[in-house]
């Protein structure tokens, strides 16, 4: 996907145009997935406000009986969808910080959590990062979820590294946290000219030449 232009189909039409035929029967489990899947499509290409479950369960191929034996309603499905993307954030963001023991390649590993994650054709980092229904609480909460969640992480290993304490850590880390995700949006807005990894690894460079100027000392 390209940011700004609609993929097309083989036809030429829009890729968010056509529906999925309507199929036989699925397990349970199954069809959830189904839905979910069509349903980020429809939100990231129309936004919370313009979509319509009419158009998820068109999306689907199933009749809106069945999408609302899933999700009774249209915030259900979009809370659920924030739900996975943020646990994939996090637990990317978790084993970005578990892969090493050296803090620089933290540093890199966890930024290139971020720029993976936007770059991903899905779309899905603009239900968290560019949602139109922030003023939802329930959407608000899941939405900084992933800063205090991600941050916690980062802010333990500075803690352990620097010895400075909890307050001083957490600010870095959710300092970083917000360079990760802002720059890596900025990245995909200006049509990615900089290469993902090249992107990621400018502002890793960046990051880490800030974090390593708090060394454990007996100051701290």
């Amino acid at each position: 996907m390209t940011a700004g232009r609609p993929d097309t189909t083989s036809d030429g039409s829009a890729a968010g145009t056509f529906s999925r035929p309507r199929g036989s029967r699925m397990p349970r489990r199954e069809r959830r997935a189904q839905l979910l899947e069509s349903a980020l499509e429809v939100f990231v290409a129309q936004g919370y406000h313009a979509a319509a479950m009419d158009d998820i369960a068109d999306r689907a191929g199933v009749s809106k009986p069945v999408l609302y034996q899933h999700f009774p309603g249209k915030l259900d499905l979009y809370l659920a969808l924030l739900d996975t993307s943020c646990d994939l954030i996090i637990d990317n963001c978790r084993e970005a910080l578990a892969s090493t023991t050296d803090n620089k390649d933290r540093v890199a590993a966890t930024m290139k959590v971020f720029y993976s994650y936007v770059a991903s054709e899905e779309g899905a980092f603009r239900l968290v990062f560019e949602s139109d229904l922030t003023s939802e609480p329930d959407v608000r909460e899941r939405v900084d979820r992933v800063t205090t969640e991600c941050a916690s992480m980062i802010a333990d290993v500075i803690r352990t590294d620097t010895g400075l304490p909890d307050e001083a850590s957490e600010l870095l880390a959710v300092s970083l946290v917000g360079m990760a995700q802002v720059s890596a949006r900025f990245w995909l807005a200006g049509g990615g000219e900089i290469a993902q990894d090249d992107a990621a690894d400018l502002i890793a460079g960046l990051a880490w030449r800030g974090i390593r100027g708090y060394p454990m000392t007996d100051d701290h």
